[in-house]
């Protein structure tokens, strides 16, 4: 009977992701943030019907998310729950429901690879999974990434306002690197992707903010050329899913110029199953793995590390790669840590 309960509040959890992305998507949880509202305002409010909104609010409050009072048929986000689930900041979680729900649009193909193996190839996953992670590092990138990963690394800040060269390996929509070109002027930036939806939307954006120290180039990162080189590659949640995480490391080492260094941000595990029991983000990005990272890199006959790859193999593999220093730091997200990288 408990393993029963545990896998009810697991169904219902799954559920109300589904019903998370639709409070996201229709705006109805930034309506609720004007206040308490019976099913026919809060309906008014987003513009939406309101035989829809009753029901979605039933298992909102029912679920323990809304709060409801019976005298007034009223319907209120509390605000610590409107704090993670409303704005523009970091602290907002309804994108990750996105990302479930895409991931979970896939399982017919992920059944298939258990069957006959292979994997899921990336372009399977876009554009939707380009703008999940756009969505959702953006946020991170605008309130985290100068003071809580670049100021982490004593020196970094300065060497940066002095001018440098850097590189961001899988970067995406290239918000990171616009935000930091536009803090540092005087350094130079570049970003490499293999995704091409990735690519435009990242010189578009560095075009509307008028960036002239700023490029992005569509590339397979683990074909980096030797040059030029860098003083500074940063990556951010893209070697475990590559084709050949060796080969990128080991180009981004070439690509460092003398006294460079590399800026690693990747999940927070152990490479040892034990070692993760009872880490709440365990589950979830075991998960992630599965429906994502590893089929991507499967798919192209590569070596499938997955999200939790962890922090052994993470320093194992930068040593082969010619890695002699290697400082693991924490960030202010605790799924996440950096390792600093000198040779």
């Amino acid at each position: 009977m408990t393993f029963a309960a545990k896998l009810l509040g697991l169904f219902t959890g799954s559920m109300l992701t589904k019903l998370i992305e639709i409070g996201y998507d229709t705006g109805l949880f930034e309506a609720s943030r004007a206040g308490p509202a019976t099913s026919e305002q809060l309906a008014k409010r987003a513009g939406l019907k309101e035989r829809y909104v009753r029901e979605w609010l039933g298992a909102m409050a029912t679920g323990g998310i809304y709060r409801y009072d019976a005298a007034s048929r009223r319907y209120e986000l509390p605000e610590e729950h409107a704090a993670l689930l409303t704005g523009q900041s970091a602290q907002n979680l309804s994108p990750h429901a996105k990302i479930i729900e895409h991931f979970g649009s896939h399982l017919a193909k992920l059944k298939a690879c258990f069957r006959e193996g292979g994997g899921i190839p990336y372009s399977a996953y876009r554009p939707v999974f380009t703008q999940c992670m756009d969505d959702v590092w953006r946020r991170i990138y605008d309130q985290m990434l100068i003071p809580g990963f670049i100021g982490a690394v004593p020196g970094l800040t300065e060497a940066l306002e002095r001018g440098i060269g850097v590189l961001d390996v899988g970067c995406g929509t290239g918000h990171a690197v616009n935000i930091l070109a536009r803090r540092f002027p005087e350094s130079r930036f570049a970003g490499y992707d293999i995704g091409e939806d990735a690519i435009e939307a990242a010189r578009k954006e560095a075009r509307e903010m008028s960036l002239a120290n700023a490029r992005f180039e569509m590339l397979d990162v683990a074909e980096l050329p030797a040059q030029p080189q860098f003083d500074l590659v940063t990556a951010f949640d893209a070697i475990h899913d590559q084709k050949d995480p060796d080969a990128v490391l080991h180009g981004v080492r070439r690509a460092l110029a003398a006294g460079g260094t590399f800026l690693m941000i990747d999940f927070k595990f152990s490479s040892r199953v034990e070692e993760n029991m009872g880490n709440p983000f365990a589950p979830l990005y075991y998960g992630t793995s599965l429906m994502h990272c590893m089929p991507v890199s499967l798919a192209l006959g590569g070596k499938g590390l997955g999200t939790v790859w962890g922090e052994q193999t993470a320093r194992q593999m930068l040593r082969e790669a010619g890695f002699g220093r290697i400082e693991v730091l924490d960030t202010p997200r605790p799924q996440n840590y950096m390792f600093v990288c000198r040779a």
